[in-house]
């Protein structure tokens, strides 16, 4: 049986332009022509492993020699008329001498006399200048082959004379029906999912792809299983694939260690699991959108797995599970435990925290700042709101005033008591009126307020004679607290000396209130001046600018309860004094020794240096 036994690669190889698979750009370019004369002296079949440049190259000699087809594609370098050399093993340049001596020699029993050259990228360098020549000019009746899966190895020279065909890897839906094909012929049954597995091992390769199948002859005769073509082939099943992202899926970290330790006991290799599970996830991605499925190189019943599947991750998830995954196969190569490696990455995934936790935890923060945001404008507003009423209350008191004054009414009894108490202050303010001097209204560039009333008028004078007696009587809002529990009395015009005394316990208010990194950085805020009704303020960096800056609202209210009036932040960044820079390293060593005479007299007894 051993005798007569020929290997489906070479029992199956074409003999016609028809048989050969996935390659009709080259083929129907060769068919036109021969049927026009148009026959080049010289191709060149560029591509991957096992697509057919060979056999395209014996199919083209077989046809414009008419050799019979009885006669098998091996026997063809046995005539005459063929002659083939592999440039792997022949590529000095005594070889090329002999080739160039074969040319010479005009075909016995054909019009062309054909040479084919495999793996022409190997030949040297001084091998490929010998062949120039004979390659631009040969004799009319030499046709020239090349075959090289590496044609950027090629000289420029040799390529610029010769016709370059470029082969395609074949499809696994080809490869599926030629397998098919061939286990019809040859009486094999196997199932459409062993045939897809086969088809995606070769990996573009047919010559692969019967190689494979007659493994899985050997291993499971006659009939072949999806189990055990994946046992014969050690190849990672979908099976499985699909099982471990179920783990992934439940956050199942106990399933998938059992997993992994199954997949290694029963001699999977880890690399072999990492390349299935990178095209597994790349088909669940594109498996996101039905009308991408085509994409996917699986049976119609695996599509529709994947397609269910792919629901349960989105595809951000399943983007960072790919990036996780080709890291893992880059470390694994220098990894002195790969099985504790391989582990740790399959635990990344299961454990990995899915987007759409991440998304709602964002929401989270996003709604939780506009609703600060909102009760920082709210509070502003409220502010605004009752400073308006007070003006209005304020108006509306001295417009009544004004028109009992303006219109007098009689009334009985207390009536014209209370009219006279109210007048009482008015006569006070015309008696004082001369007493005014132009003096009292003078006032320092520094502490000019631009908000100050420019006249004074009698409705003027009315407001202030009611603060001093609210001042009097001890209204709050005119005083402020000290720090040993006194009251002090605010000032009629804050100043910069007030608040930066005050300044201390304002800090000192913050705590419990604000951040505590908020409260640091407060203490290192230096009061520069108070002027038209805000307040300067020197930061010793620009994140504390900002810091204050976004607080600014509260700290303003904060300060009002203090010094008793609201004062507009002015935020800047100022300028460190040498005092307050930090000092290098260099500087350091030199201040510890000027603070310790024992290192000073090391330093200098062995000259010791600061090495840093």
């Amino acid at each position: 049986m051993s005798e007569t036994y020929r290997a489906l690669t070479r029992k199956y190889r074409p003999t016609s332009f028809e048989d050969i698979v996935s390659q009709e750009h080259v083929s129907s370019t060769i068919k036109n022509a021969i049927k026009q004369g148009r026959l080049s002296h010289a191709y060149m079949f560029c591509g991957p492993r096992g697509v057919g440049k060979t056999t395209m190259a014996r199919v083209l000699a077989r046809t414009i020699n008419e050799i019979d087809a009885s006669i098998d594609g091996e026997s063809l370098n046995q005539t005459l008329n063929i002659v083939e050399m592999d440039a792997a093993s022949n590529n000095k340049v005594d070889d090329v001498h002999h080739l160039r001596e074969s040319v010479r020699i005009p075909p016995q029993n054909g019009r062309y006399k054909i040479f084919i050259v495999d793996e022409v990228h190997m030949l040297s360098k001084a091998a490929f200048n010998a062949l120039l020549k004979t390659l631009e000019e040969p004799p009319e009746h030499a046709i020239f082959i090349f075959a090289t899966t590496e044609p950027h190895k090629v000289l420029p020279t040799i390529l610029s004379r010769v016709q370059r065909f470029d082969f395609k890897r074949i499809a696994v839906d080809e490869i599926v029906q030629r397998l098919r094909k061939i286990s019809f012929d040859e009486d094999i049954s196997i199932d459409e999912e062993s045939l897809h597995v086969i088809a995606k091992k070769a990996d573009g390769a047919l010559r692969d792809a019967l190689g494979l199948m007659d493994q899985a002859i050997a291993f499971c005769g006659d009939t072949i299983t999806h189990n055990e073509l994946l046992k014969a082939l050690n190849v990672v099943g979908t099976d499985r694939l699909f099982e471990f992202m179920k783990c992934v899926k439940e956050n199942d970290a106990d399933s998938g260690l059992e997993l992994i330790n199954t997949l290694l006991q029963e001699g999977y290799d880890i690399q072999e699991f990492l390349i299935g599970l990178t095209e597994h996830l790349r088909n669940l991605y594109i498996a996101q959108e039905s009308s991408k499925l085509y994409l996917v190189e699986e049976s119609e019943e695996t599509k529709k797995r994947y397609k269910q599947t792919a629901q349960d991750f989105t595809r951000d998830d399943l983007m960072r599970m790919l990036h996780i995954i080709s890291e893992a196969q880059i470390k694994l190569k220098d990894a002195s435990q790969p099985r504790i490696q391989f582990e740790i990455t399959l635990l990344k995934l299961i454990h990995m925290e899915r987007t759409e936790r991440l998304l709602e935890l964002l929401a989270g923060l996003e709604e939780l700042k506009k609703n600060s945001d909102n009760f920082v404008n709210g509070s502003h507003q409220n502010n605004t709101e009752a400073e308006a009423e007070t003006s209005s209350d304020s108006s509306n008191h001295q417009k009544e005033d004004h028109s009992k004054e303006s219109n007098p009414v009689e009334a009985p009894g207390n009536a014209d008591e209370e009219i006279s108490e109210e007048t009482e202050p008015e006569e006070e303010f015309e008696s004082e009126e001369a007493n005014y001097d132009d003096t009292d209204f003078e006032e320092e560039d520094d502490d000019f307020d631009i908000g100050a009333p420019a006249l004074v008028t009698n409705l003027s004078k009315k407001a202030q004679h009611s603060t001093e007696k609210k001042q009097k009587k001890g209204d709050p809002k005119s005083q402020v607290s000290t720090d040993n529990g006194t009251e002090e009395k605010a000032p009629e015009k804050v100043t910069t000396e007030f608040v930066a005394k005050k300044w201390p316990e304002y800090v000192d208010t913050l705590k419990g209130d604000f951040p505590m990194l908020l409260h640091s950085q407060m203490e290192r805020v230096k009061v520069k001046k108070v002027k038209g009704g805000e307040i300067h303020l020197d930061c010793d960096n620009a994140f504390a600018q900002k810091m204050l800056s976004e607080q600014k609202m509260e700290l303003q209210k904060k300060l009002k309860e203090c010094v008793g009036t609201l004062l507009r932040f002015n935020i800047s960044v100022g300028e460190q004094s040498e005092e307050d820079k930090p000092m290098s390293v260099y500087e350091r060593f030199k201040q510890i020794q000027q603070k310790d005479p024992i290192i000073s007299d090391i330093v200098d007894i062995f000259g010791a240096e600061l090495e840093y």
